[in-house]
């Protein structure tokens, strides 16, 4: 945008947009776009979590979930090179035009299959799991190459509101319409809201377009391509975007592990506060065994319970945090600093856990944590790609996202199930590990700090 442009008077949007993030004139409208596009996304993705949930457990029960997430890391493993082979062959808009009606129909294909009475539970699990990540990314890249650098570090707090809202907003209109629609037709309705959300990526690439607003330093997106190394390889040769993939392993190693303190702290806490059933002498068989259910039917509706409040106040905190705090925290503190934030939070809360082992002290640590993560952290961890070429923001950007997430994920669930099997750790022993976890995460971002600001300059 020209410095003419800036001067103008903002428009109504603008000066309301101003309330949240420095925007300036002849940005409010497109960044409203890219917030809508992705709320869509998150939306469609918070729709169909629920499917994948109620198919899996129906289906094969929660051991199953375990032994699926591990499948979605080692499929992603074939996923991420054929992305990168998409990526040499199509330009940017055609690549996202692809990958999101490719998912769209994947979805009316399960609908189909789901109305011939074929098991989905395994399969739409692992698709799920893959699709969440890749869209998710694929829009971030987008934005990372819409705008430049210094637009980014104004801009993205306003497109990560859209994201957190549309998380929030999936999640209560699934609610709503779970039972008057069923489960296969909230399938059509995220394959919709995909469709929607391909229209608006192409109406924000003809806006850059028309106004003149492609970068100077690339081919605008119609006509480059990005052949060359794939994703895994542009990770493994890039000392910058390999710490990057360290610190997401690391991160969801430490979140991942604490939802299971958390998590175990609640089930503990529920099963003290519902009363054991007592065989009396006058009870029969049939009658104890119906009280023995009944009890721990009241213990999981203690444990939901706990967990809708627990959620509400996260999803608050992180929408707040994101519309007021974000575009201020890294204006003042700049990216490199503002990375630092969510590991200290982590770092303090689990030394918390580990003095202080009762639930009220884990439930405030993790909101606390997941909080600033699906705030703060989601949006300075989309910046640190700003200053990195067009192929490492679509191939680089899919991996680290999408497999080395993954991998954390899974390097959590070996690390309980080590440390409860071999180990006989108790939740207070994993909040001990993951302060050792989360001090070297501390390191990693200030280094990654350090390395943003030198391709910045």
């Amino acid at each position: 945008m020209n410095h003419a442009a800036d001067t103008s008077s903002p428009t109504i949007l603008e000066r309301v947009l101003r309330l949240f993030a420095p925007v300036r004139h002849g940005e409010g409208s497109t960044v409203l776009l890219m917030a809508l596009n992705v709320f869509l996304l998150l939306t469609a993705y918070y729709i169909i979590k629920p499917v994948r949930e109620a198919l899996i457990l129906s289906e094969w029960g929660a051991e199953a979930k375990i032994y699926a997430s591990a499948g979605q890391a080692l499929l992603l493993l074939g996923v991420i090179p054929l992305y990168s082979r998409l990526a040499d062959r199509m330009n940017v808009r055609r690549l996202i035009s692809t990958v999101l009606v490719f998912f769209a129909l994947c979805l009316v294909a399960f609908y189909l299959l789901a109305m011939a009475k074929v098991p989905l539970g395994i399969p739409f699990y692992l698709w799920v799991g893959i699709f969440n990540m890749m869209v998710v990314a694929q829009f971030w890249s987008f934005a990372n190459d819409y705008y430049t650098e210094e637009q980014g570090k104004r801009l993205f707090a306003i497109i990560g509101f859209g994201m957190s809202a549309g998380a929030v907003f999936g999640g209560f209109i699934t609610k709503k319409l779970i039972h008057p629609l069923g489960l296969y037709q909230l399938m059509l309705l995220s394959a919709a809201l995909l469709i929607v959300s391909l229209f608006l990526t192409v109406a924000a690439a003809n806006r850059r377009k028309t106004t003149g607003a492609a970068l100077p330093d690339r081919l605008p997106l119609e006509e480059e391509k990005m052949e060359g190394p794939g994703g895994f390889s542009l990770v493994l040769k890039n000392r910058y975007l390999l710490l990057i993939a360290l610190m997401m392993i690391l991160a969801n190693l430490v979140n991942t592990t604490g939802e299971y303190i958390l998590g175990a702290k609640v089930k503990d806490g529920q099963e003290q506060a519902v009363a054991q059933v007592v065989r009396t002498s006058g009870m029969s068989e049939i009658e104890y065994a119906a009280a023995v259910v009944e009890r721990q039917k009241e213990v999981g509706r203690g444990i939901g319970g706990f967990y809708a409040g627990f959620f509400a106040i996260v999803n608050l905190v992180g929408l707040l945090t994101q519309l007021f705090l974000v575009s201020r925290i890294v204006r003042w503190l700049g990216v490199n600093r503002a990375l630092m934030i969510l590991p200290l939070v982590a770092t303090g809360g689990y030394i918390l856990m580990a003095l202080f082992p009762v639930l009220g002290v884990a439930r405030w640590a993790k909101t606390a944590e997941n909080s600033t993560d699906y705030s703060l952290q989601n949006t300075v961890r989309n910046m640190l790609f700003l200053p990195t070429t067009r192929a490492e923001k679509f191939k680089a950007k899919q991996a680290i996202d999408a497999f080395f997430v993954r991998a954390g994920d899974v390097m959590a669930a070996l690390l309980v199930l080590g440390g409860t099997t071999l180990l006989g750790l108790a939740p207070r022993g994993f909040a001990l590990v993951n302060v050792g976890i989360a001090l070297l995460w501390v390191v990693l971002a200030w280094f990654i700090g350090r390395r943003y600001l030198l391709l910045s300059r």
